[in-house]
């Protein structure tokens, strides 16, 4: 049973950090493309960070480029955000999510190449 499940989240001040992870079961982690995604209250799901199977190849969303930092460690299944200088704007439901490697994209940022999905944790960022 394939199982993706978010830890980390909760509230902060603006400026602060947090560090989330989730946790992988059920397939092989080494194979698949990470991502992480975000759903901001009354937003469509968008693209925060993805990294390739290999951990070696990131990508960010403008808007969280120089203050979030995405990881993996292929031995605990385990990928994980790394977020500093949280605004407001940064609120959200996080999402980790998991695409099969083809063998063609290093990294894939839309939502619906994404296999597998978390519950999802929330993030507060209050002012």
């Amino acid at each position: 049973q394939v199982q993706l499940v978010e830890s980390g989240g909760g509230l902060v001040q603006t400026g602060g950090s947090l560090s989330l992870s989730c946790a992988a079961s059920g397939f092989i982690f080494s194979t698949y493309i990470m991502g992480w995604f975000r759903q901001r209250p009354g937003k469509p799901r968008e693209f925060v960070a993805g990294i390739s199977v290999r951990g070696d190849r990131t990508e960010y969303a403008e808007s969280v480029k120089g203050r979030f930092t995405i990881s993996r460690d292929n031995g605990k299944n385990t990928v994980y955000l790394q977020m500093t200088g949280l605004n407001v704007e940064d609120t959200a439901v996080y999402y980790c999510a998991a695409d099969w490697y083809q063998g063609i994209i290093l990294v894939t940022v839309e939502a619906s190449s994404y296999d597998y999905w978390g519950q999802g944790t929330p993030v507060t960022v209050s002012s």
